[in-house]
């Protein structure tokens, strides 16, 4: 009957085994880590991004210890990009399986009067509108190969107000709106769309903070304490974009160090 379970299935460490993933954001931080990890786990990975020769040398690393990922050059924030990275990945190996929805910015912490209108379109430009781009894209692709799963990265900030956040909190909170919305959409059409929620973790960005107390305290902030390495959040969407978590689909993964629990 509908509602009986299939059989279990037998996990191997290839979770990913035969399977194509694209990344955007694949240049640094939970992206870079993100592309690895999935490619050690048997996908071949499309890793998209803006920054072309930061691309080349992610895909020449893997190359190197023979596993399988090709580069695309992507702007989220440029439908015409985004459709032809996704393009890319179907043209090179026949299909489009799975897809991680990383990239995003931010432009700091200011209160909403203080706030510039452009840095509201830019985060928004590429957090939410980006991401939309994506899964108008990466669905029709899995709609046409059979099914898939999405996974979009929000933040801790997209379920908790932060004070001077509102700007990038309002991109991360619409993000799990539409992923919960998108979840729906395409439940019985074979694609499983969720979300992952990180807080701090060691990227370009937190690491070039000239302050380390500044670092210390916002590692403090978090009840485990200390700021994850950017694998550590890859595990999370690697979970939900193998068959691992194929009864979840419109959930958001907290990868915060229990910040929420308090």
């Amino acid at each position: 009957m509908a509602y009986n379970s299939p059989p279990p299935l037998d996990f191997t460490s290839h979770r990913l085994a035969g399977r194509v993933v694209l990344v955007t954001g694949a240049t640094s931080g939970i992206g870079e880590a993100a592309v690895g990890l999935f490619a050690a786990e048997g996908a071949s990975v499309v890793a998209a991004a803006r920054r072309t020769d930061k691309l080349e040398a992610v895909i020449a690393a893997l190359k190197a210890k023979g596993l399988e990922a090709s580069a695309v050059t992507c702007d989220v924030q440029d439908e015409a990009s985004v459709e032809a990275a996704v393009a890319f990945a179907v043209s090179r190996y026949g299909r489009l399986d799975g897809a991680f929805n990383n990239a995003g910015i931010t432009r700091g912490r200011v209160t909403i009067d203080q706030a510039p209108v452009a840095h509201f379109d830019e985060v928004m430009a590429t957090n939410l509108r980006g991401a939309f781009l994506c899964i108008k894209h990466e669905a029709a692709a899995m709609l046409a190969g059979g099914g898939g799963s999405i996974v979009n990265t929000s933040s801790v900030w997209g379920i908790k107000g932060a004070p001077g956040n509102a700007i990038y909190a309002a991109s991360k909170w619409g993000l799990i709106g539409m992923t919960k919305c998108a979840a729906l959409d395409y439940a019985q059409r074979g694609i499983r769309v969720n979300a992952i929620a990180p807080g701090p973790t060691h990227s370009e960005m937190f690491d070039g903070l000239p302050d380390e107390a500044a670092k210390e305290a916002i590692a403090a902030a978090y009840p485990m304490n200390y700021v994850a390495h950017p694998q550590d959040v890859a595990r999370a969407a690697l979970f939900l974009l193998s068959d691992e978590s194929r009864w979840t689909t419109g959930a958001v993964i907290p990868c915060e160090g229990g910040h929420g629990a308090g």
